[in-house]
């Protein structure tokens, strides 16, 4: 098995043309964007995602579902989601063929890693991030095989697309074929298989506890909502942040999060989604333990206690060091 691809690719922050604006399903927009001017696009692998800055106070992250070798353009899939906060609602109503969009990226924190056997879950515009990987993957002997579901095949992206792989994708539209059945799926693990999933919070939810039977490492998924997080019964205390680069020491008070304390204090931290699920804000730790709350890691990450999303998580040590 190969290590997850490198995330060394350059990272920008510019602004993009909307070159084209489809329907790619029922409620389901793909923007197709380009510089401008013509430059190559920094390159990017499968599970990136990058950030739609729309407004001062409006930036969202959107997973790249284009293709790898096309550095002229990015493409993204964009839901409109019925409790929008003001994301997709913007993207649908306000960016059109021609617009210019302020976009960072790109970011990885759901990367492909190489194996023998895929068993990829979507679930709804969970599919995005999974397209990209099934197009890498075509190109590699491994097998694999697609579950998706979705509510009805008219609200399905991608779908004849990914249906021209035949027997390798199934379908299971709601409203005639029901839920995915995990426990078909997923019920007895398999050597040399990973499982990538990505959809609502439900469906993950449900993998997970599919997948617990299966070998550490097997289970890769990405949220596009934070998971809920069940404080201690004591509440949060607070700590000590300091910041080796800068040399800013900081107290995080309990009702104060990492990236608020250290914003106040001077200290220029980047961040996005502040729920904990996009990675952007996400600094090294150099000493102490976090008390990771993040819906970005998995719990192998989390246990190394080599990094932190700042804009959720605190410390369980007094003492926290940043390479900041």
């Amino acid at each position: 098995m190969t290590q997850p691809a490198k995330s060394a690719y350059r990272e920008v922050e510019v602004d993009l043309e909307v070159r084209r604006r489809e329907v790619a399903a029922d409620g389901v927009l793909t923007l197709t964007l380009a510089d401008p001017t013509g430059a190559d696009l920094p390159e990017w692998a499968p599970g990136a995602h990058i950030d739609l800055m729309l407004e001062p106070n409006l930036v969202r992250q959107y997973s790249l579902c284009g293709t790898t070798a096309d550095r002229a353009e990015w493409q993204v899939g964009v839901l409109r989601d019925p409790e929008s906060r003001g994301g997709s609602q913007y993207v649908h109503d306000k960016l059109h063929e021609g617009d210019k969009v302020r976009v960072r990226g790109p970011r990885n924190h759901f990367p492909l890693v190489g194996a023998r056997r895929y068993v990829f879950i979507a679930g709804g515009i969970g599919i995005t991030p999974i397209k990209a990987m099934i197009d890498a993957v075509v190109a590699t002997q491994a097998d694999w095989h697609l579950y998706y579901g979705g509510r009805s095949r008219s609200t399905m992206a991608f779908l004849d697309a990914l249906e021209q792989h035949g027997e390798r994708v199934s379908v299971f539209p709601h409203d005639v074929a029901g839920r995915l059945d995990l426990s078909e799926i997923l019920g007895q693990p398999a050597g040399d298989t990973l499982v990538y999933s990505c959809g609502p919070g439900g469906l993950l939810t449900a993998v997970e506890e599919a997948c617990r039977s299966w070998p550490d490492g097997t289970l890769h998924i990405e949220r596009f909502a934070a998971k809920e997080f069940d404080g201690g019964p004591e509440g949060d205390s607070e700590f000590v942040v300091e910041c080796q680069s800068t040399g800013v020491s900081v107290t995080v008070p309990p009702d104060k999060s990492i990236y608020d304390a250290l914003e106040d204090a001077g200290v220029d931290v980047l961040g996005s989604c502040m729920e904990g699920v996009c990675g952007t804000c996400e600094c090294d730790v150099l000493e102490g333990e976090p008390d990771h709350r993040d819906s970005v890691l998995n719990d192998a990450e989390k246990a190394k206690n080599q990094s932190i999303m700042i804009c959720v998580s605190r410390s369980r040590s007094e003492r926290l060091v940043l390479d900041i």
